[in-house]
């Protein structure tokens, strides 16, 4: 099985990153961009787990290691 984890600031936490590349995909003609936010994908193939166990262990390891909860969100999605 294969979690799919999806990390992004949260609202109101400034994004440096996505503002350069929204100011710069203006100066390259995307006029139709009015802001960018940057985040992170992580894909975590998971064995020998059922899945609701791997619901909670994901969680687990979202708040403990790949989302700084303080600032920002995440989404699990699980595949096959």
């Amino acid at each position: 099985m294969k979690a799919i984890v999806h990390v992004g600031l949260k609202p109101g936490v400034l994004d440096p990153q996505g503002k350069a590349v929204a100011d710069t995909l203006g100066r390259m003609g995307f006029d139709e961009v009015a802001s960018a936010r940057i985040g992170k994908v992580i894909e975590l193939d998971l064995t020998g787990i059922a899945q609701a166990d791997a619901e909670i262990r994901v969680k687990e390891m979202c708040e403990k290691l790949l989302a700084n909860m303080v600032i920002e969100t995440y989404r699990i999605e699980f595949e096959g």
